[in-house]
C-alpha cells in the first residue's frame, strides 16, 4: 500500500469527541495523527467527507458468512466469521457459543485457545447453558442444565490461557456463592436469559456479576411491584449489551434505558448476529431451520433466533431511529465495549493499522473501511 499519504476527513473520532484539528498521516500502513497545519502543501492529500474512527467491536457474534460458531467451533471458523464482519466495519468480535452439549462448549473453548486472543478476536462469550427455561428464547430446552464442575473446569482452562471469558448465566439458576467463585477467576459474569427476582439479581451483582446480556431481551418486563432483573441491572449501573435492530427491543425502550441507566456510558451495542450476515438467508440451529423473514430470524418454534444486523447498521439506527448524536452512537460501538473488556487500546486511531479504521458518513448511514477508500484513491478513483 502506498505510504506518505495525508488524509483530511471531516473529523476524527477521539475519546468520545470529534477532532477537527488533526489529519491522518499514513505511513507503513499505519495511521498517525498530525496537526492539520503541518500537512505539506506538496504532499499527497486526500480529503474525505466523513468521520475517521476505529472499527467497531461486537461482544455477541454467533456467526457470519454462512458459519455458526456452535456448528463449527474451530479456529478457522472464528477467522471466517471475523473476516465476514470486518467487511461491514466490525474489526473485533467476541465469538459466542450458545447453550449446547458440554463437548461443543469445550470445543469452542479449545478453538479460541488454539486461535489465541488478538485485537480482532477478543476472547469468548459462553451464553448459557446455565440459564432459565422460562426465558430461554431460541436456546435448546434439552441442553439447559445446572452449573457443574465441567463448566468450571472449562472456565479455568480458558483463564489459564489468558483468554478473556464472558459467561452469561441466570442468577436464579446459579447461586451467589458460585457466581463469586466464577468471578474470582477473572471471568466476566453476565446476567441474561433470566426470570430472577430483583433480590436474586442484586445478590448476583454483589457476588461479582458485572455485566448483562442483551438488556431486556430474555428478561421479564418492568412491573411496578416486581422490578425484576432489568431494574436491578440499570440501578447498579452494570455494563450491558443491547440490540438495536428495531425488533429485539422497541426503540422507545432503548430510549428509556439510555435515560434510566445509572451509567449510560456503560451500555454497549451488540448485534447478536447469525450466519445470515454475509451468508445465505437461512441456517440450521438445534436441527431446526432458522429463516430470515422481513428482517427477523425465526425458528420453527416461532422464536427469534439471534439477529440479522451489523454493528454499522446498529450505529445508524442509534442515530436515525433513537436520536443519539453520532459521537454517542460511536461510543456505544467502540469505547463502551472496549472499556468493558479492558481494551481501551482499541479506542484509538493514532498508531492503528489502516485496516482497523473506518469512515462513517451521512449521519452514520454509511460505514466504509478506510483501507478500501484509500485503495480506490490510489487506483485513481475519487474518495467518497
Amino acid at each position: 500500500m502506498t505510504t506518505g499519504t495525508y488524509i483530511i476527513p471531516t473529523a476524527i473520532y477521539v475519546e468520545k469527541a470529534l477532532d477537527t484539528s488533526h489529519a491522518v498521516h499514513v505511513m507503513d500502513d499505519r495511521a498517525h495523527l498530525v496537526p492539520r497545519g503541518t500537512v505539506p502543501s506538496d504532499g499527497r492529500v486526500i480529503k474525505i467527507d466523513g468521520i475517521v474512527a476505529p472499527g467497531f467491536l461486537d461482544l455477541q457474534v454467533n456467526g457470519g458468512g454462512g458459519v455458526l460458531f456452535n456448528d463449527d467451533p474451530s479456529p478457522q471458523a472464528i477467522d471466517h466469521i471475523r473476516d465476514t464482519h470486518a467487511r461491514y466495519g466490525t474489526i473485533g468480535i467476541l465469538p459466542t457459543v450458545i447453550t449446547d452439549a458440554p463437548d461443543v462448549i469445550d470445543r469452542a473453548a479449545d478453538a479460541v485457545i488454539a486461535h489465541g486472543q488478538t485485537d480482532h478476536v477478543l476472547g469468548i462469550h459462553i451464553e448459557g447453558p446455565h440459564i432459565s427455561q422460562g426465558r430461554r428464547g431460541t436456546h435448546s430446552s434439552e441442553l439447559i442444565r445446572p452449573f457443574d464442575e465441567r463448566t468450571f473446569a472449562t472456565l479455568c482452562r480458558l483463564r489459564d490461557a489468558n483468554i478473556t471469558t464472558k459467561l452469561t448465566l441466570a442468577p436464579e439458576v446459579v447461586d451467589p456463592e458460585t457466581v463469586h467463585r466464577i468471578a474470582k477467576l477473572g471471568v466476566i459474569v453476565s446476567i441474561g436469559h433470566t426470570v430472577a427476582s430483583n433480590a436474586q439479581t442484586w445478590a448476583a451483582i454483589d457476588a461479582g456479576a458485572s455485566c448483562a446480556t442483551h438488556l431486556m431481551n430474555a428478561m421479564p418486563p418492568l412491573i411496578n411491584r416486581d422490578p425484576g432483573p432489568v431494574v436491578a441491572i440499570m440501578n447498579a449501573g452494570l455494563a450491558c449489551g443491547i440490540i438495536c435492530d428495531g425488533i429485539h427491543v422497541q426503540d422507545e425502550m432503548i430510549k428509556l434505558a439510555l435515560r434510566a441507566h445509572a451509567h449510560p456510558d456503560r451500555i454497549f451495542l451488540v448485534s447478536d448476529s447469525m450466519p445470515t450476515i454475509g451468508g445465505p438467508d437461512q441456517f440450521d440451529l438445534y436441527d431446526m431451520t432458522v429463516r430470515l423473514t422481513e428482517g427477523q430470524l425465526i425458528n420453527s418454534e416461532g422464536s427469534l433466533a439471534g439477529a440479522h444486523i451489523t454493528q454499522a447498521e446498529g450505529v445508524a439506527r442509534l442515530v436515525n431511529a433513537i436520536g443519539l448524536n453520532v459521537v454517542d452512537a460511536l461510543h456505544m460501538a467502540i469505547d463502551a465495549p472496549a472499556n468493558m473488556m479492558g481494551r481501551s487500546d482499541l479506542t484509538n486511531v493514532d498508531g492503528r493499522a489502516i485496516s482497523d479504521l473506518v469512515v462513517v458518513a451521512n449521519c452514520a448511514q454509511q460505514t466504509t473501511a478506510l483501507s478500501a477508500i484509500l485503495e480506490k484513491e490510489w487506483a485513481g478513483e475519487p474518495a467518497q
